[in-house]
C-alpha cells in the first residue's frame, strides 16, 4: 500500500512539474511582435527603439480604414498581437469575443493615462478592460486656404466649416481644385448625420432618412475617395478641400512647409464641432505573443514615447505626463489639443450595432458609386 501511494505521489509530482514547465514555456514567447496600425501613425524611431530595448522584432503592417481591420478579426487567425481600431469598432470586437482582456498588472505605465480620457473610453469599454488609448483626434474639414478662397471668388467663407463639404453651392465651386472624402462608411455617414443635427452614431434608423439625399446632392463635386493618400494630395496642392482627420490634415500642412510647396493647409474646427475618435491598442483573442503585446503597450505609455507620436503625427495623446515633451507649436495648436469650448461641441464616439453598420455601408456604397 505504501509503495502504491508513493507511486501515486510520484505521478502527481510529475504532472505538477509538467504543468509548471508548460506554463514557464508559455511565458517564454519568441521575440516577435506583429502590429497592425493605421498609415502615417507612428514616429520614425518608435519601433527601432523598442526593438533595441527588448530584443523583440516588430513586424508592422498598415491599414487605412476600420472596416478592413474588423473583417480580418472576424475571419480570425490574423497573426497580429496588437491592432489599433477606433473605439466604437473595438467595442463591437470586444462584445464579439474577438479581443483578449488587458492585464494591467503587466503595464506599470498605465498610471500615466488621463482619468478623464479613461472615463470617456469606459463608456464603450466598461472598466477599461480591452482598450488602451493610442491617440485621439476628430473628423473635420481641411482646406488649402488660398485655393479655396480663389475658387469661392466673391462668395464668403461659411460660418460653419461643414457647409464647405455638405452644401452644394459651396462644394460645387471647389470641385475645380479637387475635393477628397474619406473612403469609409463609418466616417462619412456620421459626419452627414452630425451636419443634419442628428446623433453622429444614431441607433434610430429613421434618423438616416435624409442622409441619401444630402450625399447625392454633393456627389458630382467629389473628385477623390481616400483615407491616406489625401495627405500628400493636400501637401502638393492636388486637392483643395478634404473631409478628413485632424492629424492627417496637419501632417499635410507640415509636409507643405517642409517641402516648401507654397500650399497653406489648415484643419478647421467647425462651429458645430467635429466628430471625436479614439484609436485604441487592443490584443486579438488569438494573439500568439500577448506578453510582448503588453510590453509594447507599456512602452508606448511612457510620457516621452507618447509625446513623440504626437510630435510626429499631430494627434493628441491620452498621456497626462506627456505634455512637457511635446513641441510648443504642437501643444499650442488648437486643432491638436482642443480648447474646453471646442471639446464640448464635438460629437463623441458611440457604439454601433450591426444593423446600423449595414445601413451606413449601404448608404456610403450608393454615394461612392453614384447610384
Amino acid at each position: 500500500m505504501i509503495a502504491k501511494n508513493l507511486r501515486r505521489l510520484g505521478c502527481l509530482g510529475f504532472a505538477i512539474a509538467a504543468l509548471l514547465g508548460a506554463n514557464a514555456h508559455a511565458q517564454e514567447e519568441e521575440k516577435v511582435l506583429n502590429v497592425y496600425n493605421w498609415s502615417d501613425y507612428i514616429a520614425e524611431e518608435t519601433l527601432k527603439n523598442f526593438e533595441k530595448e527588448t530584443g523583440i522584432k516588430v513586424r508592422y503592417d498598415i491599414f487605412d480604414n476600420n472596416e478592413i481591420v474588423h473583417a480580418k478579426l472576424v475571419a480570425g487567425k490574423t497573426g497580429y498581437d496588437i491592432v489599433v481600431p477606433s473605439s466604437y469598432w473595438a467595442k463591437l470586437q470586444a462584445d464579439g469575443g474577438l479581443l483578449r482582456k488587458i492585464d494591467k498588472s503587466l503595464i506599470p505605465n498605465y498610471k500615466n493615462l488621463d482619468p478623464e480620457m479613461q472615463a470617456q473610453l469606459a463608456k464603450l469599454d466598461p472598466g477599461n478592460e480591452y482598450m488602451v488609448n493610442w491617440l485621439w483626434g476628430f473628423t473635420t474639414v481641411g482646406i488649402n486656404v488660398d485655393k479655396v478662397k480663389a475658387a469661392l471668388g466673391s462668395m464668403p467663407m461659411p460660418e460653419n466649416a461643414w457647409d464647405l463639404v455638405f452644401k452644394p453651392e459651396y462644394i460645387s465651386k471647389l470641385k475645380s481644385c479637387g475635393v477628397s472624402f474619406l473612403d469609409s462608411a463609418t466616417e462619412v455617414v456620421p459626419a452627414a448625420l452630425h451636419y443634419l443635427g442628428k446623433p453622429a452614431y444614431s441607433k434610430s434608423l429613421s434618423d438616416y432618412a435624409a442622409v441619401p439625399a444630402l450625399l447625392k446632392s454633393i456627389r458630382p463635386s467629389v473628385t477623390l475617395f481616400s483615407s491616406s493618400g489625401y495627405i500628400n494630395d493636400m501637401a502638393n496642392g492636388s486637392i483643395c478641400l478634404a473631409l478628413g482627420w485632424s492629424g492627417d490634415i496637419n501632417i499635410a500642412r507640415q509636409r507643405a512647409i517642409d517641402g516648401k510647396t507654397g500650399q497653406k493647409i489648415e484643419a478647421l474646427i467647425p462651429k458645430t464641432g467635429g466628430i471625436i475618435f479614439m484609436d485604441t491598442m487592443v490584443i486579438p483573442a488569438d494573439a500568439s505573443h500577448p506578453g510582448n503585446a503588453h510590453k509594447f503597450i507599456n512602452y508606448i505609455l511612457r510620457p516621452e514615447i507618447h509625446a513623440s507620436l504626437t510630435n510626429k503625427v499631430f494627434y493628441a495623446n491620452p498621456n497626462k505626463e506627456s505634455k512637457k515633451f511635446i513641441k510648443p507649436e504642437v501643444v499650442n495648436n488648437p486643432s491638436v489639443f482642443l480648447s474646453d469650448a471646442d471639446m464640448k461641441r464635438m460629437a463623441a464616439p458611440d457604439a454601433i450595432n450591426n444593423d446600423v453598420r449595414r445601413q451606413m455601408t449601404r448608404m456610403y456604397t450608393s454615394f461612392k458609386t453614384g447610384l
